[in-house]
C-alpha cells in the first residue's frame, strides 16, 4: 500500500501491516470491525461532537472521547476498554510509522475509568449442563470439536494445527484407514494427543502453511479418554480426504471442503451452537461469551478442583517450566494419564 493509500484508508493501512506482523485472521477481523465501527461515527455529523464528516486522521481527543462514551451502556465496560485499547494501539502506530502526526487517544485512556479484565469471572456452567449442552451438538464434526476442547484445554489455534500424526487410537479398523500416530513422542502411548509447541503462523509445519500459532511453551501429550475416542472415530468415519499434504486431524465439510479448519470457522462453529442456547451476544465479554477459549477455562477450573493437583493441569495446559514438565515427561504414564483417567469429567 503506497503513501497517498495509507492517506486515503489508514485504517486498511493498519490491518495490512497487521498481516505483516503475523496477526491471525481473526484478530484481524475484530480490529476493522471495532475501527470501522469508529470511523462511520467520525463520518455522521449527527452523531459526532464535531457536527460534521470527520476522518481519522483529522480526530481530535475531544472526537475519540465521544466514541467511547456512545459505546458504554451498549457493551460490557471491559469490552468498552477493550474497544478503547484497539483504537489507542491504531493511532499510536500510525503516528509512530509518520502517516499520522499524534495520537488523540493518549489523553483519553489516561482518564477513563473502564479497564480490561485480566481474568474475569466467566460464566460459571456446571458439568450436567455443559453436557446437556454437548448433547445438542449433532453434527460429528462439531461433537469431535467441541469434545477436543472440553477434554484436553487446548487452544483453538492448536486444535487448528493438529494432523493426523498427532492422534493415536488403539484402533486397528482406523490404523488401516489413516496413517495415525506417526509422533515419536506418541511411541508406547495408546490414545492420546501430542500438541506441539512449534507451528507458528505463516511458516510450514508438516510441509503446511499454518494460518494460526501454538502458543504453549512446551510440546504435551495429552491422554484421551474413552469419550473423546468416540467423538473422535465417529468423526473420522466421514472426514473427507484433505487437500494438504499435512493431512489435518481436522477439515471443512462445507466451505473449504477437506481444508484445514480455521480459528475464525471453528469460532464460528462454537458460537452458532451457544448462540441457541443464550451463552453468546454479539458484542458480549468474556464474563458471559462460550467461545473455544471458554472451554479451556472449563477444561482448567473442573478439572483442577476434580484432581487437587495444579501441577498436572498445567502440564495438560503446556504452560509449565522446564523441570516440571519434564517430571510429567518422565512419569507420563503413572503420574499423567493415572490422573487424568481418574478425574476427568463425563460430558456424553
Amino acid at each position: 500500500m503506497s503513501e497517498s493509500e495509507a492517506t486515503d484508508d489508514p485504517i486498511g493501512y493498519f490491518l495490512q501491516d497487521m498481516v505483516y506482523h503475523g496477526k491471525s485472521e481473526r484478530t484481524r477481523t475484530e480490529y476493522e470491525r471495532v475501527l470501522r465501527r469508529f470511523e462511520s461515527f467520525l463520518a455522521d455529523p449527527d452523531v459526532n461532537p464535531a457536527g460534521r464528516s470527520v476522518v481519522p486522521a483529522d480526530a481530535t481527543h475531544r472526537d475519540c472521547m465521544a466514541w467511547v462514551h456512545s459505546l458504554r451502556g451498549t457493551v460490557a465496560s471491559s469490552t468498552v476498554a477493550i474497544y478503547a485499547a484497539y483504537l489507542h494501539r491504531f493511532y499510536g502506530y500510525m503516528t509512530q510509522v509518520g502517516v499520522f502526526d499524534s495520537n488523540p487517544m493518549t489523553l483519553v485512556t489516561e482518564e477513563m475509568d473502564e479497564s480490561i479484565e485480566k481474568d474475569p469471572t466467566r460464566r460459571d456452567i456446571d458439568v450436567p449442563t455443559m453436557r446437556a449442552f454437548v448433547a445438542d451438538v449433532r453434527h460429528p464434526l462439531h461433537r469431535a470439536l467441541v469434545g477436543t476442547f472440553l477434554k484436553t484445554g487446548i487452544r483453538v489455534g492448536e486444535l487448528c494445527n493438529l494432523d493426523l500424526q498427532d492422534l493415536s487410537l488403539d484402533d486397528a479398523e482406523l490404523s488401516n484407514a489413516y496413517d495415525l500416530g506417526g509422533r515419536p513422542q506418541l511411541d508406547a502411548r495408546p490414545n492420546s494427543l501430542f500438541v506441539s509447541s512449534n507451528p507458528t503462523v505463516g511458516e510450514q509445519h508438516n510441509g503446511d502453511v499454518r494460518s494460526a500459532s501454538n502458543k504453549r511453551k512446551r510440546d504435551t501429550v495429552i491422554p484421551i479418554d474413552d469419550e473423546l475416542s468416540q467423538l473422535l472415530k465417529s468423526w473420522l468415519a466421514i472426514r473427507p480426504d484433505s487437500v494438504s499434504p499435512a493431512d489435518p486431524l481436522f477439515v471443512g465439510t462445507s466451505e473449504g471442503w477437506g481444508e484445514r479448519l480455521t480459528p475464525n470457522a471453528v469460532h464460528n462453529i462454537v458460537t452458532t451452537y451457544a448462540s441457541e442456547v443464550g451463552w453468546y451476544r454479539s458484542g458480549g465479554g468474556a464474563t458471559e461469551n462460550v467461545t473455544p477459549h471458554y472451554f479451556r477455562h472449563f477444561f482448567t477450573t473442573h478439572l483442577r478442583d476434580r484432581t487437587g493437583d495444579r501441577g498436572i493441569v498445567k502440564y495438560l495446559r503446556g504452560d509449565v517450566a522446564t523441570d516440571i514438565i519434564d517430571t510429567y515427561t518422565h512419569n507420563w504414564g503413572g503420574q499423567v494419564r493415572e490422573t487424568y483417567e481418574s478425574n476427568i469429567y463425563s460430558i456424553l
